[in-house]
């Protein structure tokens, strides 16, 4: 049976304001629904700059409700007149005082399928996403959509195997990580060469270890530090597809990007009988793993 999946990835440098960057990417995710993508993924916090670089409570501003807002509204009908699926990544305002980075999934003809609210949160030097958002409390479940059943996870949740896992576990057909990561300006030329390598391994290996696609769309651009703490952080995009084997199918440069990527979802079935991970794990032995650490 043919379960080929045309999947479209924009990876693009982010602008100020989010009326500019709704309509760069409807423009984008035109010309993709043209290329016959039936799925295109977005990068995380794509409705404007990476503003976590600082603490700054005018930032909440930028949060919009999930309930009814002008974005949701947005996507919605931009799914539905292209007929697509479309991931996207929103800062949520869910009330006053709490908010979320969440990503919502639209199905093709513009329903709301599903949300994940980002569970893992950093809170590095350039990266201060704790004073933001709350962690998630929708857990590890993945989206039904029109073309498949989708485990949308975000950034920072692509270092950790157990988020990649659970999902598998509970059924998803391929893992989609949203993702803002780059460079410090202090970084040497070594250094972010290791980090690029672990990014891209780390998540190869999630693809491995789970029979599954991964989608991982990243931004791209010098994007500046309002505190002038830091030069800024330089996105470094790099937004590639694996397969179930952690094979790349495809991998952007450091540029904007625009392209559908043809993904296999029945390989997966193949995959995982020859490498039969799923059926060998020692569930009765992993109690620990829900202990932070074993002292």
């Amino acid at each position: 049976m043919n379960k080929t999946l045309p999947t479209g990835i924009i990876q693009m440098a982010a602008g100020t304001d989010a009326a500019d960057c709704r309509s760069r990417i409807a423009a984008r995710a035109e010309v993709l629904a043209a290329r016959g993508a039936r799925l295109i993924v977005n990068q995380e916090l794509h409705d404007g700059p990476y503003f976590c670089q600082t603490e700054n409570v005018a930032e909440f501003d930028r949060a919009v409700s999930l309930d009814s807002s002008e974005a949701m509204a947005f996507y919605s009908a931009l799914a539905a007149r292209l007929g697509v699926v479309m991931v996207t990544s929103l800062f949520e305002r869910r009330a006053p005082g709490l908010y979320h980075n969440t990503a919502v999934v639209f199905d093709a003809d513009g329903s709301e399928a599903g949300r994940y609210r980002k569970m893992h949160i950093p809170d590095d030097p350039a990266y201060y996403e704790k004073f933001y958002f709350t962690p998630g409390d929708i857990g590890f479940r993945p989206i039904d959509t029109s073309v498949g059943r989708l485990g949308v996870l975000v950034c920072w949740d692509q270092w950790y195997p157990e988020a990649a896992r659970l999902m598998a576990l509970a059924g998803a057909d391929m893992l989609i990580y949203p993702t803002a990561i780059g460079w410090e300006s202090s970084d040497t030329e070594a250094e972010q060469a290791r980090q690029l390598d672990a990014w891209m391994t780390v998540q190869r290996g999630h693809a491995v270890a789970n029979g599954l696609p991964v989608v991982t769309v990243n931004r791209v651009g010098h994007e500046p530090d309002p505190s002038g703490a830091t030069g800024g952080i330089t996105f470094w995009g790099n937004s590639f597809v694996a397969g179930p084997q952690g094979e790349l199918l495809y991998r952007a440069g450091t540029d904007e990007a625009l392209d559908v990527i043809d993904i296999d979802l029945a390989r997966s079935e193949q995959v995982r009988r020859w490498w039969p991970f799923l059926r060998d794990r020692r569930i009765d032995a992993y109690a620990d793993l829900t202990r932070r650490y074993r002292d």
